[in-house]
């Protein structure tokens, strides 16, 4: 119980500059970041006509994912979005997934994790939407319907990254905070294992499920 809300950091100077880091996230993100990687490496080291069960599942993946990004932006920004859309998914998942294993966290749990990716999200979907439209078109939406609307429409496009993150963030906090409480009310016999399948596995899936396609979207509604 004494480990919620307690932080792990390190300490660093950059001249007079003090940098905070949670070594915890950092860790964590760079062991999934590792995960990736063996399985981009088992998926790809020896391709065959009749795949194997790495390259199967990575085959399933890239199909449906390009089918989603196709459905949702069109054939012009399938090839251009869909790395970025595939990868999104395959980090959260993993990174909601690691928790499951005793003694590890979850990057996801941090809000600068959450955050950061929505912020990412926001970029890249407006940068996309000067690109396409043009400067000058993108400034004129923020004052649509009605010119005075403008301030209105920048803080819904702002609101759209905290929502994402916080969404993200409060699952994942949340569901390790249960799982606390729970261990220590009833001693770990019989229910915690139930609630880390539970809130890993199913609820780890929907909620970076639920990221990656609101990100989607968010591009998708910049670039219509």
């Amino acid at each position: 119980m004494e480990n919620i809300g307690k932080v792990s950091q390190w300490v660093f100077y950059l001249g007079d500059t003090k940098l905070v880091v949670n070594n915890h996230t950092l860790i964590m993100t760079w062991v999934v970041i590792g995960i990736t990687l063996l399985f981009a490496w088992l998926a790809t080291r020896s391709r065959k006509m009749v795949p194997g069960p790495w390259q199967m599942i990575a085959e399933l993946l890239v199909d449906w994912f390009k089918d989603l990004v196709r459905d949702a932006l069109g054939d012009a920004y399938e090839e251009r979005y869909f790395p970025l859309i595939c990868a999104l998914f395959i980090f959260l998942l993993l990174c909601n997934w690691v928790g499951i294993v005793p003694g590890l966290e979850e990057p996801t749990k941090d809000l600068n994790t959450t955050l950061g990716l929505g912020v990412m999200g926001f970029i890249i979907a407006h940068g996309t939407a000067i690109k396409v439209k043009g400067l000058k078109e993108y400034i004129k939406e923020y004052f649509e319907p009605m010119f005075f609307l403008a301030p209105l429409n920048v803080v819904g496009e702002i609101a759209k990254v905290v929502s994402i993150s916080f969404r993200l963030f409060g699952n994942i906090m949340g569901g390790s905070i249960i799982i606390i409480v729970v261990s220590h009310l009833i001693w770990g016999l019989l229910l915690p294992p139930f609630l880390y399948g539970f809130f890993g596995l199913f609820v780890g899936t929907v909620q970076a499920f639920v990221f990656m396609m609101l990100t989607l979207v968010y591009i998708s509604v910049q670039i219509r």
